[in-house]
């Protein structure tokens, strides 16, 4: 009786098994997986910032380019050199020719892992002209210019941690007390 039974019992489970089963192998989960930590934050809003007065050679930094030399030197104005909210690093840029001709910029860059870049107004008459619907760019472009991307990568954002160094760290590797190559995170040559 006992080899019947067994076999019957095999049987019996191999035919209620499939009516008990579901179509689907997997079990849908009653929300979407993600860490159980998982809160969505935010979305990242622009602070509205007014342009700084403008800049006193005095407080003017200049600092130098990575690589080849440059026609122009390139400033920035330190005092007014700010962090906002935002975490959007906010600057003076000041551009000089070798005739001594100088071109202003109030610009902004955030410490994203491409980095961007916004040019918020111009300086015309010694005081800023703002720009009406200017856009976010992306600093790590082909074409990109080489002082915008040296601002990003050595001198205004922390390496690979994609937020802004503190103000005076800022301005010491600006004066170049830090050695371009010593910000990138990574190990010199």
């Amino acid at each position: 009786m006992r080899q019947l039974v067994l076999p019957s019992l095999c049987m019996l489970a191999i035919w209620l098994g499939p009516s008990q089963a579901r179509e689907d192998v997997f079990v849908p989960d009653p929300e979407p997986p993600g860490p159980l930590e998982f809160i969505p934050g935010e979305p990242w809003r622009e602070a509205a910032v007014p342009p700084p007065p403008w800049p006193k050679d005095a407080d003017l930094v200049e600092f130098k380019l990575d690589g080849p030399p440059d026609p122009f030197r390139y400033f920035i104005d330190a005092k007014h050199l700010s962090i906002g909210p935002d975490r959007v690093v906010r600057y003076t840029l000041v551009v000089e020719g070798r005739n001594g001709t100088r071109n202003l910029s109030f610009e902004g860059i955030r410490c994203t892992p491409k980095g961007q870049y916004k040019v918020y107004a111009y300086g015309v008459a010694e005081r800023f002209s703002t720009l009406e619907g200017s856009e976010w760019q992306r600093v790590l472009t082909p074409d990109a210019e080489r002082y915008r991307l040296d601002l990003w990568r050595f001198h205004l954002c922390v390496p690979r941690e994609f937020k802004p160094r503190p103000k005076q760290d800022m301005i010491r590797s600006l004066k170049g007390r830090i050695p371009p190559r010593q910000n990138t995170g990574f190990q010199s040559d």
